[in-house]
C-alpha cells in the first residue's frame, strides 16, 4: 500500500529552465510581477549565461547562449511548453503589474476554486497566473 508523503517531504519542483532573448529583462520583469530575487547569474556549463531568479525554495533559470541572435523558432509556444502557472495571493495587483509592464492579460477567468489569467512574456511564453484566495 502507498502512503502520502508529508507536505514537507513530497516532492516539488525545484527549478524549470527556460531559453530567453535577454535573461536580465526577464528576471528584471519577473522581480518586478512576482517580488522574486536573483538567487544566482553567471556563466552556464553549456555556454552562455544564466540567471537564477526565484525565492527561497524553487526558482526559474533563464538560459541564452546567443542573446538577440536567438533564432525566434526557438521560442514557439509549446515547443513543448504549453504554459507556466504561478500561484498568487493578489492577482488583481498581479494583473496592474503586468499592465506596468506593457503586457497585455487575457483569458480571464473565475472557476471552482478560483481566479485566473494568462499573459506572454516579450519571448512569447505564455503564463497562467491563478489564485486561490
Amino acid at each position: 500500500m502507498l502512503s502520502t508523503p508529508t507536505p514537507s517531504a513530497a516532492p516539488f519542483i525545484e527549478h524549470l529552465n527556460l531559453t530567453v532573448r535577454d535573461p536580465e529583462r526577464s528576471a528584471q520583469l519577473m522581480t518586478d510581477l512576482f517580488g522574486w530575487y536573483v538567487r544566482w547569474s553567471g556563466p552556464s556549463a553549456l555556454g552562455g549565461r544564466s540567471i537564477h531568479v526565484g525565492d527561497d525554495r524553487c526558482y526559474v533559470a533563464l538560459y541564452t547562449r546567443d542573446g538577440a541572435g536567438t533564432p525566434d523558432d526557438v521560442f514557439r509556444k509549446g515547443n513543448p511548453l504549453n504554459h507556466i502557472g504561478i500561484q498568487v495571493e493578489d492577482i488583481d495587483e498581479v494583473e496592474r503589474r503586468v499592465i506596468a509592464a506593457g503586457l497585455t492579460p487575457f483569458m480571464h477567468g473565475d472557476y471552482e476554486p478560483g481566479r485566473r489569467f494568462y499573459f506572454l512574456d516579450p519571448d512569447g511564453t505564455e503564463y497562467e497566473i491563478v489564485s486561490y484566495a
